[in-house]
């Protein structure tokens, strides 16, 4: 120990008291527009089926015809790789996690589609298969056959099909409650939202349906979906979606890209539509900007080439799937949109890889930051949040196994939780 330094200040201690009294308002704002990260599991992908075609075998059926897909065209580990370019340390245990979770898991989350994929029908048939969606998924959540995430994709809030999406989203949270109340896994996704105030109406929506039925307050949320260049730059400058995030009241839970709907509006046309496209990364940045901090995650968009017909055919529309999905992951965007079955095997190969190829150094990093050893990077905070979500994303989609994970780390689960949400509660770091 060396002299003991004298330690002198100049202001009077009111001074202090006066600034925190003049940021309390500033203090309450921040704490509710950007809580954090929820520190809930972000499924990987949506999988949209049409409002006729979901079936109470359907999440079973995508999962087989994608199996069948990989017996066909890549039977084994190392043909996989291959057509992919995984490296050859990574291929057995990527092809391995990938037909387990087809086996286990296919779908981590389901939209059942009342709007582009469904499009206008009589209302009677509308009405009647709203209701049977509504007691699919209830079956579906009671017989443990319910992807984790489950719901619908009702009409927009523009004037010609206001009313039908009002009554379908009426129709399928009733069917709910009749059946006994609404899952945890329930998520609604509002399209071609163009103005927050569309959001405002949404909202005003459930909250009369929430009070009709003596539900919290809150307790529905909904996705918001991009699709117009109008909510990423409003007409007066504006970013449209921010203050969509703010109409939303805390119910927001995802923004969505939508990749040809908002590709047509800023005129690219249809041959150069694609989630790579400089439209689509700059749409998606202001997303990413806008939601950062809200607890929303943004949400990539999909692919319209299908992986079908000869096996070289299929091979490049896998490569063409598993390049962008890789590209969204590096961008921070850790959900898309499936279109088809045989998306899975590369929307799972791309994931799986994605974690596994970064698993030893992200750990080692993380280890070293909690052990503050050291190394030749110096973390902050930020990153070893970011190191701990890296890891729980992982594992939450079957990349990588808790047990592996504390191996590596010394952390336990509830120790990456604290250090990646730590609004859940004090950083207290345990032996696993």
């Amino acid at each position: 120990m060396g002299q003991q330094e004298k330690v002198a200040t100049s202001l009077a201690g009111t001074v202090s008291e006066e600034i925190s009294a003049s940021l309390t308002a500033v203090d309450a704002e921040l704490a509710r527009r950007y809580p954090g990260d929820p520190g809930t599991r972000q499924p990987v992908h949506t999988v949209y089926v049409p409002g006729d075609v979901f079936e109470p075998g359907t999440l079973r059926s995508w999962g087989d015809q994608a199996l069948a897909a990989l017996d066909e065209h890549a039977p084994d580990a190392a043909s996989f790789a291959a057509v992919l370019g995984i490296p050859e340390e990574l291929a057995g245990p990527v092809h391995d996690r990938v037909r387990a979770k087809l086996e286990r898991e296919p779908v981590e989350d389901l939209r059942i589609d009342f709007e582009d994929g469904y499009g206008p029908r009589p209302d009677v048939e509308e009405d009647e298969a709203a209701a049977r969606a509504a007691r699919l998924v209830s079956e579906a959540y009671a017989n443990g056959t319910a992807a984790p995430y489950m719901g619908i994709r009702m009409k927009c809030m523009e004037a010609g099909v206001r009313d039908r999406g009002i009554r379908t989203t009426d129709v399928f949270l009733t069917g709910l409650m009749a059946a006994g109340g609404l899952p945890d896994g329930l998520v609604l996704t509002l399209p071609k939202v163009t103005y927050p105030e569309q959001v405002t109406a949404f909202v005003q929506l459930l909250e009369a349906f929430e009070k009709a039925h003596g539900l919290d307050a809150g307790r529905i949320g909904f996705e918001i979906q991009i699709e117009t260049s109008q909510s990423i730059l409003a007409a007066d400058g504006t970013a449209a979606v921010a203050r969509m995030i703010d109409a939303a009241q805390g119910r927001a839970t995802g923004l969505h890209y939508g990749t040809f709907d908002y590709s047509a509006c800023v005129g690219v046309s249809a041959a150069y539509q694609a989630s790579d496209h400089p439209a689509a990364d700059h749409a998606k940045a202001v997303m990413q900007v806008a939601a950062a901090g809200t607890g929303v995650r943004v949400s990539d968009g999909s692919t319209n080439v299908l992986p079908v017909g000869p096996t070289a055919q299929v091979h490049e529309a896998w490569r063409l799937h598993y390049g962008l999905t890789r590209r969204a992951l590096a961008r921070a965007y850790y959900q898309g949109w499936d279109m088809h079955p045989g998306h899975l095997p590369t929307r799972y190969a791309a994931v799986y890889a994605f974690y596994r190829e970064g698993l030893e150094p992200a750990a080692a990093r993380l280890a070293a930051y909690v052990a503050k050893a050291g190394g030749d990077v110096m973390d902050e905070p930020a990153t070893a949040k970011a190191l701990s979500g890296y890891l729980l994303r992982g594992i939450d989609c079957g990349a990588l196994d808790t047990a592996e994970v504390a191996r590596l780390t010394g952390l336990t689960r509830a120790d990456l939780d604290a250090f990646a949400s730590p609004r859940r509660g004090d950083l207290t770091v345990t032996a696993p």
